[in-house]
C-alpha cells in the first residue's frame, strides 16, 4: 500500500484532515510525565491513545528527540513502533527536513524508512531532484517537499523572483511536473499564506499538501481549507502541534488534547 492510499483510507474512516504534531518538547512536558522512565514516549502514547480516532496522521519532529541524545532517539523509535503496532492504519510522517547528496541520503533513507518505519518524510529541495533521488525511489513512501513554508521569514528566499516568478512557484512546478514520476510527492504549503496556497492548489491539481501553521502560528482555518481543498474535498494534511498536545500541563493533558483535536477536526470539516 502506498502512503497516499493509506492516507485516503484513514481520511475516509475518521472523516478527518487533522494531523497531530508530536513535538514533545522536554521542557513543556507535564511534571508528572517527566517521572516516567521514557517520558517522551509515555506522553506521546497518551496523546495517541486519546486522539487516534480523530486524526489522519501523526507527525513527530526529530529535533525534539535528537535534543535528548540517544535517549531521545530511543523514545522516537518507541513512539513509531507503538503507532505501527497499535494503530497501523494511521500514517506516520517524520518532520526531518532532510535533503543532501545522494550517498548521504542513503543513510537517511535507511534510518527514516527502515529503522523508524515511517510512511513519509519532509524534504527540502535546495540540492535538486538528483540529491533526494533515494527518497523518491521509495514508491510506497511519501516525499513531502518544502514549497511555501509557514514561518514569517519564508519570504526571504521563497518570494525571490527566479526568472519571472517567485521561487516557491518554481519549486511547485518542478515537483508537480518533473519530480513526481512515482506519484509519491506531496508539497508543504503553510496555512499562514492562503493566497499562495490557493495558487499552488490550482497548479498541483489533486496532489496532497502538508499544511502547517494552524494553531500556535495563527493560520486561519476557514481561509486555509477553502484555499487548499482538492476536487475530492480532501488533499490536505492540516497539522497542529503545540495547540493540541500542550492544551494542558496537568494530569488531564490527554483529555484536553482530545478535546482540542476534536474541536479543530470539526472546525476543519465545517468548511469542507
Amino acid at each position: 500500500m502506498t502512503f497516499q492510499e493509506k492516507l485516503d483510507l484513514i481520511v475516509a474512516k475518521n472523516n478527518s484532515l487533522l494531523c497531530v504534531g508530536l513535538d514533545s518538547d522536554w521542557e513543556k512536558l507535564p511534571e508528572m510525565v517527566r517521572k516516567n522512565k521514557c517520558p517522551q514516549f509515555a506522553f506521546n502514547k497518551a496523546i495517541i491513545d486519546a486522539t487516534y480516532d480523530l486524526v489522519s496522521a501523526y507527525k513527530p519532529n526529530t529535533a525534539f528527540y535528537e535534543a535528548q541524545g540517544v535517549n531521545g532517539i530511543n523514545e522516537l523509535k518507541l513512539t513509531c513502533d507503538y503507532l505501527r503496532k497499535t494503530y497501523p492504519e494511521i500514517p506516520l510522517i517524520l518532520d526531518a527536513k532532510r535533503g543532501d547528496i545522494g550517498s548521504t541520503n542513503n543513510g537517511y533513507v535507511t534510518f527514516i524508512f527502515d529503522y523508524l518505519g515511517v510512511d513519509a518524510v519532509t524534504l527540502h529541495p535546495y540540492l535538486g531532484a538528483e540529491a533526494i533521488q533515494p527518497f523518491l525511489e521509495r514508491q510506497d513512501k511519501g516525499c513531502i517537499i518544502l514549497c511555501r513554508t509557514s514561518n514569517p521569514g519564508a519570504r526571504e528566499f521563497q518570494n525571490q523572483i527566479v526568472g519571472k516568478e517567485p521561487l516557491y512557484r518554481l519549486i511547485a512546478r518542478k515537483v508537480v511536473g518533473e519530480w513526481n514520476k512515482n506519484q509519491n510527492c506531496l508539497l508543504v504549503v503553510g496555512a499562514t499564506y492562503p493566497d499562495e496556497l490557493a495558487w499552488v492548489r490550482k497548479l498541483a491539481g489533486d496532489m496532497t499538501f502538508l499544511v502547517p501553521g494552524i494553531g500556535a502560528q495563527g493560520g486561519d482555518v476557514e481561509k486555509t481549507v477553502k484555499a487548499g481543498l482538492n476536487s475530492k474535498k480532501a488533499g490536505m494534511i492540516i497539522n497542529s502541534s503545540r495547540g493540541i498536545i500542550f492544551a494542558s500541563k496537568e494530569a488531564d493533558y490527554a483529555e484536553l488534547a482530545r478535546r482540542e483535536a476534536l474541536r479543530l477536526k470539526d472546525e476543519i470539516n465545517k468548511y469542507r
